[in-house]
């Protein structure tokens, strides 16, 4: 059954102000951080600690980084990626996938994967890797998903004791390109009650359609899984619906491409094509990840990306970091970036985050928890109500 998302805001922005007509100041970095978020569309091994890398590659053995200093690496994984060609991007994963063929190495980057959400105000994170990428070097693919779990609970259990509490559940990709997909699909039934949540396709979108393994589907089927598919970011709204009708898509990995059946900035269906009435109908969240859609090329700019346009136009739009050492960015920066371009308001930052705890795979006792003891209150204080 597909998540429903909140209802987007699609009248013009107002300053938030408290009872008295007080105007408050708009959500700026700082306050940001200090705002629960809510993360569905992270990759792991797009999220290491620059430091990590050149110590995991010191243990490995690995001689192929361009640079030895953590700095330095940080910066030219940014630059590298901001290519604007897709291809181009994922070949700087062939670094950090390098570097993570050992199970200690797994858990290592998932614990701070985790404590690094936390500490940017993160309450739940869905984080996701395809563990075949960790099999290069004979590693069981089985030893790979226990790693990331191992390391994600206990960087939750240290983010606790630090006073920054994160729920993190794992979403296990399959490439797109590779036949292993029935493999993956039954890894996230095997461990769906030790924290793994969903089933992702990732990889190149053009040739790979998501119907193309039907065993794999057909057996999240059968168990009742959940599941979310790139589509919609190099490929187009074709790629949209082959991901919902061919993959029973609950939610899109970027989806911006939407977009493109959008004319002009009204409202009514007419302004619509007839796949971005249905997923504005349906609620499909589109996991938005707006610097990673500039750096692939999918856009020239966050000024003409169309996350702001498909906010106010009522489509559950989500704000997410792909992949945070290549872009740079926490989920603080950029919900940041798109206020800044965009006037967005605490109601609007409110929003987002409600839709993407709405249409997370979490059980439903524990999103109404998230929802009615961290996220609503914290906002209603932020907004000074």
């Amino acid at each position: 059954m597909r998540h429903r998302a909140c209802p987007g805001g699609t009248g013009p922005r107002r300053p938030v102000g408290d009872d008295d007509g007080v105007v408050l100041p708009p959500p700026d970095l700082d306050s940001l951080r200090r705002a629960p978020k809510v993360l569905l569309h992270d990759h792991l091994d797009g999220g290491l600690r620059p430091q990590t890398v050149l110590e995991l590659a010191d243990e490995a053995g690995y001689r192929g980084l361009p640079v030895d200093d953590a700095d330095a690496l940080g910066r030219w994984f940014r630059q590298a990626a901001d290519s604007g060609s897709l291809e181009r991007y994922l070949e700087t994963f062939a670094h950090t996938v390098a570097v993570m063929q050992r199970p200690e190495a797994i858990a290592r980057v998932a614990r701070e994967c985790a404590l690094d959400l936390a500490a940017d105000g993160v309450v739940l994170a869905e984080v996701r890797m395809a563990p075949e990428l960790a099999t290069a070097g004979g590693l069981p693919i089985e030893t790979a998903v226990e790693a990331m779990l191992d390391g994600y609970a206990q960087g939750s259990r240290d983010a606790a004791a630090a006073g920054t509490p994160i729920v993190v559940g794992t979403l296990l990709c399959a490439m797109r390109q590779a036949d292993r997909w029935e493999e993956v699909a039954g890894l996230v039934v095997r461990y769906r009650d030790a924290g793994v949540v969903g089933f992702d396709l990732a990889g190149p979108e053009d040739g790979f359609p998501p119907d193309r393994i039907p065993a794999a589907l057909a057996l999240l089927d059968r168990a009742g899984a959940h599941r979310t598919i790139h589509a919609g970011e190099a490929a187009g709204v074709d790629s949209i619906r082959a991901a919902l009708d061919g993959a029973s898509a609950e939610r899109l990995g970027h989806g911006v491409r939407i977009a493109d059946e959008v004319a002009g900035e009204v409202a009514g269906d007419g302004a619509l094509g007839p796949l971005a009435r249905r997923v504005r109908a349906e609620q499909v969240p589109l996991e938005v990840a707006p610097s990673s859609n500039v750096q692939t090329g999918a856009y020239p700019s966050l000024a003409a990306h169309p996350v702001d346009r498909l906010h106010r136009l009522g489509f559950a739009v989500t704000v997410n970091t792909d992949n945070r050492l290549m872009g740079g960015v926490s989920a603080s920066s950029e919900l940041a970036a798109v206020v800044a371009q965009f006037g967005w308001t605490w109601e609007d930052v409110r929003t987002v985050t409600e839709r993407a705890l709405t249409a997370s795979f979490l059980p439903e006792a524990e999103k109404a928890r998230l929802l009615g003891e961290v996220v609503r209150p914290a906002y209603a204080e932020l907004a000074g109500r």
